[in-house]
């Protein structure tokens, strides 16, 4: 494991990063795989190619070489808010002095980074969530949460790309399928990326969700808007 000095609030380690999309395009030999977290990397390697000084020194000698961060657009989620979609959101929404809309007006005026990928494959843990928005896990995690469910727990915002218990705060759901094994990179959102959230009607939701059932797999835009 290498670790960085942590980003600010609001950014992941720009040098955590820089050094991902490095290893990425041309790992050390030896090395099979890396886990990019917020602000350290996990570099997997095959012990038989190579030994793990030799990876060390390979993968700091990457890092100590100034690179310019590469630019990626953000990628535009559609989110159905509150509702049966979202059942946590009035309670939110209330808690913040606001209505039901505003609190979803707010969550999706905030352009969001993912800071790593975990807990389940696809599943996106996102900075920063409004601050009048955040609230903790709940005391009891619910037994299932629907895929595409849009959930807050303390600062962060992450979406459960496939049914599974969970115990963060639902306030939406989006039809977008975080995670196929198929496509490459089977995750929708990387670390580092960014995501905008943008709030649709019931119609809307039903289109898509009816689109990305037909196709077998739907990937979000990047730029533009719905």
């Amino acid at each position: 494991m290498i670790y960085f000095r942590r980003g600010s609030p609001n950014e992941p380690s720009s040098e955590a990063r820089l050094l991902a999309d490095a290893l990425e395009a041309s790992p050390p030999p030896g090395v099979v795989d890396f886990v990019p977290a917020r602000a350290s990397i996990l570099v997997v390697f095959d012990p038989l190619q190579t030994t793990r000084h030799d990876v060390r020194d390979a993968v700091l000698k990457i890092a100590g070489v100034e690179r310019a961060p590469q630019h990626r657009d953000a990628v535009e989620v559609p989110v159905l808010y509150g509702g049966e979609a979202g059942v946590d959101l009035a309670a939110l929404a209330e808690g913040a002095g606001l209505s039901e809309r505003e609190a979803a007006e707010l969550h999706a005026s905030v352009e969001y980074v993912v800071h790593f990928i975990g807990f389940m494959p696809g599943f996106p843990y996102m900075g920063a969530t409004p601050q009048e928005l955040r609230a903790p896990r709940l005391a009891s995690p619910r037994t299932q949460v629907p895929a595409g469910s849009v959930a807050i727990a303390d600062g962060w915002t992450g979406i459960y790309p496939v049914a599974g218990p969970g115990g963060w705060r639902l306030i939406g759901r989006s039809p977008y399928k975080l995670f196929d094994a198929r496509q490459k990179p089977p995750s929708l959102l990387q670390p580092g990326g960014r995501v905008r959230f943008l709030p649709v009607t019931t119609a809307e939701f039903s289109r898509l969700h009816f689109q990305a059932a037909s196709a077998g797999s739907l990937r979000a835009r990047q730029g533009g808007s719905w």
